[in-house]
């Protein structure tokens, strides 16, 4: 973003109050729009709720979580905004050779169009902002994704253990970070079949699957190895492996595995709720 001189200082254009940031902003937002024009992609616009035949993954995720000095009142938030942005993604269907953006299917999250205050993350901080909680939709679509042969093209991985790992399903570090519109989540359909994504809300879960036509020659594991954390001279870090076991589905002989994070995240919890028997002195 453009800088600006003030006396005795230098400021981004975004930090001199809001009009500076709301012109910022958009000029992201242009920029953004000028490269998706460019592009050259081809992104899904089909929808059809009736699942395919073929179940690829599905995946559950909890939509409550008690976490340490927030208001659970975000949290209902939460629910109400992955409410909205549900519907704007359930049954679409990709396409060989199209594309999939978060951003470019749920559009702008306003306050207008029903959505409200849930708990985001700027930088390290944990606060309150329109909208949030919808990051909980693009790790589950991502996880989902990560689990089949589709090429992920944009992933905006989150750089630091902001929250404890209690109750968590999948492997750390495997969600990604979203922001209208310039912090998107997009992946391409690569291969000879359609896909289908698929999510719906109960009572205390977000659900998704991603379906297909038929089923594809391989199945995927993402396993995180080497988990412990580790003090520093600047703090605790979180430090771990995570790869994608390639399975070949006639033989179920792993075929390949590849490394896809290497973790080295700042704890940025109460160092207290590390569970002892995860802690590394060397």
């Amino acid at each position: 973003m453009k800088e600006v001189r003030t006396t005795g200082t230098r400021k981004l254009l975004c930090q001199t109050g809001k009009i500076g940031y709301w012109i910022s902003l958009h000029k992201e937002y242009l920029l953004r729009d000028v490269k998706t024009f460019l592009s050259g992609e081809h992104y899904a616009k089909t929808f059809d709720k009736t699942p395919m035949p073929c179940l690829v993954k599905g995946h559950t995720s909890i939509l409550m979580r008690r976490l340490h000095g927030v208001d659970m009142r975000l949290q209902q938030g939460k629910v109400t905004n992955l409410r909205l942005a549900v519907e704007k993604l359930n049954g679409i269907v990709i396409r060989p050779g199209e594309s999939f953006s978060f951003w470019g299917l749920i559009g702008a999250p306003t306050q207008k169009r029903g959505y409200t205050e849930g708990l985001v993350i700027a930088g390290t901080q944990l606060k309150a902002g329109v909208a949030g909680g919808l990051c909980q939709l693009a790790n589950m679509t991502h996880w989902l994704v990560m689990n089949s042969p589709l090429t992920v093209t944009e992933l905006h991985h989150h750089s630091d253990a902001i929250f404890p790992d209690e109750r968590r399903t999948v492997p750390f570090g495997t969600g990604t970070s979203v922001f209208y519109k310039n912090v998107d989540y997009q992946f391409r359909n690569d291969t000879d079949q359609p896909v289908q994504l698929l999510f719906w809300l109960t009572d205390t879960d977000l659900c998704g699957e991603l379906r297909t036509t038929k089923p594809f020659p391989h199945r995927y594991r993402i396993v995180e190895e080497n988990n412990h954390f580790v003090q520093e001279s600047d703090g605790w870090y979180r430090v771990s492996k995570v790869y994608r076991r390639v399975i070949d589905r006639e033989t179920n002989q792993e075929i390949a595995k590849e490394l896809v994070l290497d973790n080295h995240s700042r704890v940025m919890y109460d160092p207290a709720l590390l569970p002892k028997e995860q802690i590394r002195t060397e």
